[in-house]
Parts: structure tokens; C-alpha cells; sequence
């Protein structure tokens, strides 16, 4: 099925072209500013191709819906998907439902980790925290954590967040649990952080400094909360990030957290995208909205890719920061989605972007669509 991306135009003879090489079966579409932003496009973008490809998943299931995506060492790109784990190897698509020991119903995110124990993805879903050993068919490995097994804090798991290994972090519905090696750490952080407020404003994203130890917890109203491994291997927790104060955020409730290689730390909302550097709470804070170039201030996913250039996925396109001025992709709705759920970057560059209606991806200057 085709999929064509483009970014706004508001020049009818530019309309015009367009359609004549529609009829050609191609759009080689100029970089143009977003009409929202106040700033010229970024470097390497003036040009994006629309490209034309098929998801062929082998047992002929239906999938639309592209939750979240990591990338292995050998370059293949898994998702969570509304059918279960779904992979692409550069070649074939592929749907992994076939051990019963890990759930493909109602998955909630992942992550991917190198061990001893050899290459693993931890799955968060109602039924706990479940690790298993690629390439997740029906002999490979798989063990749930659960509030049976373990002291993880509840069986409903939200968000899974690895730091350098052997650290685990699991956002439940109750609060933050951790694992480490073979051990489950005690949390230490209910005065700060006490589990009313974990029910009441859900955990929607997760990140781990660069270390590992700390980590940044995005809620649905509450702001970031900050927790770290503590001397006893316990888990205590650090100052809020909330709007009061020096601190500038658009809004509480954070939707995507990211924290780049230099430590920089950036938060995506539903009202923009708040960006923090250093290590002082109450300076450095930045915020970007649409008025500075966003395609929409609801930013639900965040990276950066091997240059150092920061991609959003927003409910409305697609945006990326060089460092002075953000460039936005807008894309045929007739088409693909503009309703970005996640990105990765692969081991040569590629950008995936997972849709509600798909996956993208960008390469070159070129999107390519798979649907």
C-alpha cells in the first residue's frame, strides 16, 4: 500500500506538482517551515521521499498499532503491538505469539537488554514483569515476576526501564520496584513519593540516567518523579520535578522522558516538550511549544539520533531539533498517521517511528511507509 509524507504547503502551484507526480506514483516533496514554527528548517532536511512498502506479517494477522520499539545488536526492530511482540529483520516481518509463556494481550512496553544470560526483553503487562530470551519463539526462555514469585510491587507493570546492567526498573500502578542482580531492592521513598499518588496519577514513561542508578518517572499529573539506588541497595527518592518554582514545565503530565548522552534530560507533555541541562533542580530549565516549530505540543516520544539531533513524535507529525531550530514533518492523513507512538534509532542511522495505523521510517532524507 502506498504511504506518502509531506510537510504543510500552502503554495497552490506547489499543490499542483504534487498531484501531477501523485499520477506518476511518487513525491520527491520540498522541506518547507511548519506554519506554526518561528524558525528555519535544520540542517540535512530539505528534501524527504515518500516511499512505498508492505508490513507481510507470515501468519497474516492484521496489526496497526505500534506502541513501542527497541533495536537489538543485530539490528532487527521489535515492537509492541494490540497482537503481541512484532519483529522486522530488514527482510520479514513477524509476529512472535507462539510461547505461552509470554502474553500478547494488552502489553504495555518493553525493553531490550544484553547479560550474561544472553539476549533478553523484559515485557511490562497486567500480569507482572516478564523476561525472555530472543528470538521470543516457542522454545525459547520466559519467566513473569509477579507479586507471587518476588516483591515487585504490584502485577500491574506500566513501564520497564533498563540501566546498565545488572539494574532493572518496573513502573507499576503502586509505585517503582527495582532489580538488581538476583535481588529485589526495598523502596525507601514513601514520604516522598507514597503510593496514593502513583494510583491516582498513573506512570507513563520511564528513563534511567546514564548510569543506571537514577531514575526520572513521568505520571499523568504528578510532573517527574526522581528515584536512585541508594548505598543499601534500597530505593530512595529525590525532589520532584513539578511546576512551582524556577522549574518550567508546560504542563504535569508528562507523557515521553528522555535523557540524551550529555545528561541532558527532556520531558515531553501534553502542552509541549521541556528540555533540562546540568545538575542543579531549579535552573536550565527550557521550554519549546508549537510557537517555536513542534508539529503539536502533545509529545509522546522522544530520541536522539547518532548525530546528536533530538526527534519528537507528537499526535500531529513528527519534529526534529538541531541543536537551534526545530523541522516539522507533517504526513498525509489519507495516508499514514501523524499520531506517533515511539521512536528508535537502528545501528545504521535509520529512524523508526511507530503509528497507530503503521510504522515509518527515515533514512537520507527519505520516509519510507509500511503499512
Amino acid at each position: 500500500m502506498s504511504n506518502y509524507i509531506f510537510r504543510r504547503h500552502y503554495l497552490a502551484a506547489a499543490s499542483l506538482l504534487c498531484a501531477a507526480l501523485i499520477g506518476l506514483g511518487a513525491i520527491h516533496s520540498q522541506a518547507i517551515r511548519n506554519p506554526n514554527e518561528n524558525t528555519i528548517n535544520g540542517p540535512g532536511l530539505s528534501n524527504d521521499t515518500t516511499g512505498q512498502k508492505k508490513i507481510a506479517i507470515d501468519t497474516g494477522v492484521d496489526i496497526k498499532n505500534f506502541q513501542a520499539v527497541v533495536v537489538d545488536s543485530s539490528n532487527t526492530k521489535w515492537f509492541v503491538t494490540e497482537q503481541g511482540i512484532v519483529s522486522y529483520n530488514g527482510t520479514k516481518w513477524t509476529l512472535h505469539n507462539k510461547n505461552r509463556k509470554v502474553t500478547t494481550q494488552d502489553l504495555k512496553g518493553f525493553a531490550y537488554e544484553i547479560n550474561p544470560n544472553g539476549h533478553e526483553l523484559w515485557i511490562a503487562s497486567p500480569r507482572g514483569a516478564t523476561v525472555a530470551s530472543l528470538p521470543v519463539d516457542g522454545r525459547t526462555g520466559a519467566t513473569t515476576y509477579h507479586t507471587e514469585n518476588t516483591t515487585i510491587l504490584s502485577n500491574n507493570v506500566l513501564q520497564v526501564a533498563i540501566g546498565k546492567s545488572p539494574m532493572r526498573w518496573f513502573g507499576t500502578d503502586k509505585g517503582v520496584s527495582a532489580f538488581r542482580n538476583d535481588k529485589w531492592l526495598t523502596p525507601s521513598y514513601d514520604e516522598l513519593y507514597p503510593a496514593d499518588m502513583f494510583r491516582e496519577f498513573r506512570i507513563t514513561s520511564m528513563a534511567t540516567s546514564r548510569d543506571g542508578d537514577s531514575l526520572y518517572v513521568g505520571t499523568e499529573g504528578a510532573g517527574i518523579a526522581r528515584v536512585f539506588r541508594n548505598d543499601v541497595d534500597a530505593i530512595s527518592g529525590a525532589s520532584v520535578y513539578a511546576q512551582w518554582g524556577p522549574i518550567i514545565l508546560p504542563s504535569d503530565k508528562i507523557y515521553s522522558t528522555f535523557i540524551a548522552a550529555d545528561g541532558t534530560q527532556w520531558f515531553g507533555t501534553d502542552k509541549g516538550i521541556a528540555r533540562h541541562t546540568g545538575n542543579l533542580t531549579l535552573k536550565n530549565w527550557k521550554v519549546f511549544t508549537v510557537k517555536d516549530g513542534l508539529a503539536d505540543n502533545f509529545v509522546q516520544a522522544i530520541t536522539a539520533d547518532q548525530t546528536g539531533k533530538i526527534w519528537i513524535g507528537t499526535k500531529k507529525g513528527i519534529s526534529v531539533f538541531d541543536g537551534t531550530s526545530w523541522t516539522s514533518f507533517v504526513m498525509d492523513e489519507t495516508k499514514n498517521s501523524n499520531n506517533i507512538h515511539c521512536i528508535a534509532v537502528d545501528k545504521t542511522g535509520v529512524i523508526w517511528f511507530g503509528t497507530d495505523n503503521g510504522v515509518i521510517s527515515y533514512e537520507n532524507g527519505d520516509f519510507t511507509g509500511y503499512k
